[in-house]
């Protein structure tokens, strides 16, 4: 029996290298692994493909969906509606599928409150001025932009106690370290192990 497949959510502040992570942990494109794939009524960019990157669907067909509780969490941002299935989640955990929901703290209390087993994980930079650095190192932004996500920091940091796990991404191969070993040890748990070892657990003890 395939044991069901966790639900992680990660977050961070910006800069604090959670998409990097997650593209680390999954670049081998892992079959039991996968970072949720979410609805947006925006248009596809180049090189963008409907149900690889985003679930591309109309205003109404978003609206409808909300309508209908489809989602674990929605927003509008800048004029565009994004928003994470219920189903095509659900769907994927039964198959043992391990799926990450890159969302802020406000989305993760959003799901949180339909599937209080989600474990968080929230990820933090070893200092503010190590943020700033690295927001500066992109290269993309304005001094007033970075100010602002600074800012913005800051607020999203205060929301660390929320999470059920904690990494410092100071050293990034030991933050690789840190984020298997959260993923492996929730396949270990007794109520996975009891899922997926079902048929070697009665040989054990069969008389």
């Amino acid at each position: 029996m395939t044991a069901r497949g966790n639900l992680f959510i990660i977050s961070a502040p910006s800069g604090a290298g959670k998409s990097s992570l997650l593209s680390a942990i999954l670049k081998d494109k892992p079959a039991d692994m996968q970072v949720s794939v979410s609805h947006t009524t925006r248009q596809p960019r180049n090189g963008e493909n409907n149900g690889e990157h985003y679930h591309f669907v109309s205003v109404d067909e978003f609206k409808a969906l909300i309508e209908q509780g489809a989602f674990f969490e929605w927003a509008e941002v800048f004029g565009n509606y994004y928003g994470t299935s219920r189903q095509v989640i659900e769907a994927k955990l039964a198959e043992g599928v391990d799926i990450f929901l890159d969302i802020d703290w406000q989305g993760a209390q959003q799901v949180k409150q339909m599937m209080p087993e989600a474990i968080g994980v929230f990820i933090l930079p070893p200092s503010k001025a190590e943020l700033e650095r690295r927001l500066t190192g992109r290269g993309q932004d304005s001094a007033e932009v970075i100010a602002g996500r600074m800012a913005q920091a800051t607020s999203e940091i205060s929301h660390y106690n929320e999470y059920d796990f904690i990494i410092v991404n100071d050293d990034f191969e030991q933050a690789q370290v840190d984020l298997k070993a959260i993923i492996r040890s929730q396949r270990l748990t007794g109520a996975s192990q009891i899922q997926a070892q079902n048929d070697m657990l009665k040989d054990l003890l069969a008389d």
